[in-house]
């Protein structure tokens, strides 16, 4: 099941890339910002794929998928700014999310906003979802743009090396990287159990 969905995603990336060239790798890491979860470790590396093959270059290639990353996160950003937080603040209860929660956001993301963007750029399944938090915080969106996209850079620019320096198994590295995909997402399933335990107790 899994691995026909991970063909169907591959598929579709191959052929927006082959025919859109830059504008297909902004159009599919811009909807991989904009927390749909479409694998950039398909999308980069591919691409790093067509400048080992001399049909792009690298540069241009983690330029246009830093660009995408930044306008889908924009979108995201503008879900939680002015959409997120007054059903937060109305339903998050029921999601085991209480004001004391939201007031620990505002507060972390005041203090550490710059790292924590920078830095879940870089981190599988985290970098998809980090936006929709940053603009329930209303972190500065000029700063919020500036560090999406400096590590968003990075990320691209690393995947699409890769890609390019591994030539024709570059369809080899998703299964990979998708390993280590699940090990963040146990990190994230324990970080939620102790969540819910330390909401449940404090309300007890």
């Amino acid at each position: 099941m899994i691995q026909s969905l991970l063909s169907a995603l591959a598929a579709f990336v191959i052929g927006t890339i082959s025919r859109m060239g830059y504008g297909g790798i902004v159009l599919l890491m811009a909807i991989e910002s904009a927390c749909i979860p479409l694998p950039s470790e398909i999308i980069m590396p591919f691409s790093g794929y067509l400048v080992h093959r001399g049909q792009l270059s690298l540069q241009l290639v983690a330029l246009a998928g830093s660009v995408g990353c930044v306008l889908g996160s924009v979108v995201a950003y503008g879900a939680g700014a002015w959409g997120g937080r007054p059903l937060v603040e109305k339903y998050g209860k029921y999601v085991l999310i209480s004001h004391h929660d939201l007031a620990l956001a505002d507060r972390w993301f005041a203090r550490h906003g710059d790292i924590t963007v920078f830095v879940g750029r870089l981190l599988p399944v985290i970098r998809t979802f980090i936006a929709f938090p940053a603009g329930v915080a209303r972190m500065p969106l000029w700063r919020f743009n500036l560090y999406t996209f400096i590590g968003s850079y990075l990320w691209c620019l690393g995947l699409a090396w890769v890609g390019m320096k591994l030539g024709e198994h570059w369809n080899t590295l998703g299964v990979y990287f998708h390993r280590f995909d699940a090990v963040i997402a146990l990190i994230i399933l324990a970080a939620v159990i102790w969540y819910v335990h330390r909401h449940l107790r404090h309300s007890r």
